[in-house]
């Protein structure tokens, strides 16, 4: 029996571990485009890779995908972050949880994570093969025939293939999947920040806002979460979760749009109104620059007083009505015009890909091709930061990796 495995990212590496462990004597092929393995994981949480989210909670970790959510509910059945865990813990990786419920290595190096699946690789015997560039795919009779885009000293014959080249910024790239029958969902961007052209609040570069709430204007888009004030606009856990949840209507939009942002992370604005009221009544006599509401920094807490036209040095007792209104105003309902969109990090994550009714839900098998099972990102599935994109590569090529072609 011989083993196909396209694409040496982390569901192709997981897909190749798992067909290896659960069928000893086969042939298991990884066959890489380029010269670099394990790329992603590589650059993944800045160097550190954030490998799984630290729920253990099923129902919680699929609420982390904006799409395949109810796919990935069932098969977390089978294999999910507590299994990730155990995985690697039980081959020598340390691992720690942070306060967002982010895993990470104890090392804070992802090189970690890539010696501990290129070990388990090697021990398995599983042959690995870069610079292989799979063209096509050829249905004869029992078996799938590989072309490659140059000669290699690689069999072209595999009794099953696996599937796990990643996400894909164009379709173009997905054709060669769609010639076999699979309908494809149109590629566009996930994960990725606000541009905020020209406007003041990119001086405050670096400034974190730990608790904020994140719309978009004339959509039903919310999130929450920290924000981060950057040099081109605005980033942070909130605004990517929104860019994910919000990738196809945004890209729609070209991504010009208003965001609206409540500073505060307080959906009850008369709630917001009343602690206000509070502060200006316990220190009347103070500058308000001197009394900061909702632990902002001092450097935030003067650019909203500025923006609601206070001037810093005037006393909450003689902050007029119209004022307090306005500063209420700037707290809970403040807008930026965004004018396009930065990648994250070095990180690329799409929306889109091979559609998830092209295959069965239960093994990952094609619907309409024999012993041909996808894994990863190539698959329409994606999630928001916090370990759940790499969590969807783990329990997809786990699943494909069994190789279990029944209905």
């Amino acid at each position: 029996m011989r083993v196909a495995v396209i694409g040496g990212g982390a569901a192709g590496f997981f897909a190749a571990i798992q067909a290896k462990t659960n069928y000893p004597a086969a042939d298991v092929f990884l066959l890489e485009k380029t010269s670099k393995l394990l790329s992603k994981v590589k650059v993944s949480g800045g160097g550190r890779c954030n490998v799984t989210n630290g729920t253990s909670s099923i129902a919680e970790l699929s609420r982390g995908y904006p799409r395949g959510a109810k796919l990935l509910k069932k098969l977390f059945a089978t294999f999910q972050a507590a299994d990730t865990r155990e995985w690697f813990e039980s081959r020598g990786v340390q691992l720690k949880t942070e306060s967002d419920n982010r895993v990470f290595p104890v090392t804070d190096s992802s090189q970690t994570i890539i010696d501990c699946l290129m070990q388990e690789a090697k021990k398995l015997r599983i042959k690995i093969c870069t610079k292989v560039n799979v063209v096509s795919l050829n249905r004869h009779d029992n078996f799938w025939k590989l072309q490659y885009a140059a000669d290699q000293n690689i069999p072209q014959n595999f009794d099953f293939v696996i599937i796990a080249t990643g996400g894909s910024p164009k379709r173009s790239n997905l054709e060669w999947l769609e010639q076999l029958g699979h309908a494809i969902v149109d590629p566009v961007p996930s994960l990725f920040t606000a541009n905020i052209p020209s406007d003041p609040i990119r001086e405050l570069m670096g400034v974190s806002v730990p608790e904020a709430i994140a719309r978009v204007q004339g959509t039903k888009l919310e999130s929450q979460g920290p924000i981060l004030i950057t040099h081109w606009g605005m980033s942070g856990p909130a605004i990517l979760k929104l860019s994910a949840f919000g990738a196809r209507e945004l890209a729609d939009r070209e991504y010009k749009y208003v965001l609206q942002i409540n500073w505060t992370g307080i959906h009850n604005h008369d709630l917001v109104r009343q602690l206000l009221v509070e502060l200006k009544e316990q220190h009347s006599r103070k500058q308000m620059n001197s009394v900061r509401p909702f632990s902002f920094t001092n450097r935030f807490w003067d650019f909203l007083l500025q923006k609601a036209e206070i001037k810093t040095e005037t006393r909450w007792n003689e902050l007029p009505k119209k004022s307090f209104n306005k500063l209420v105003a700037v707290l809970t309902r403040d807008e930026y015009q965004v004018h396009g969109k930065t990648a994250f990090k070095e990180e690329f994550v799409t929306c889109g890909g091979v559609s998830l009714d092209s295959i069965n839900p239960k093994t990952l098998e094609s619907k309409s091709c024999p012993n041909l099972f996808f894994a990863g990102e190539v698959l329409d599935i994606d999630g928001i930061t916090g370990g759940y994109n790499f969590q969807a590569a783990w329990t997809t090529g786990f699943i494909a990796g069994r190789l279990e072609n029944k209905c």
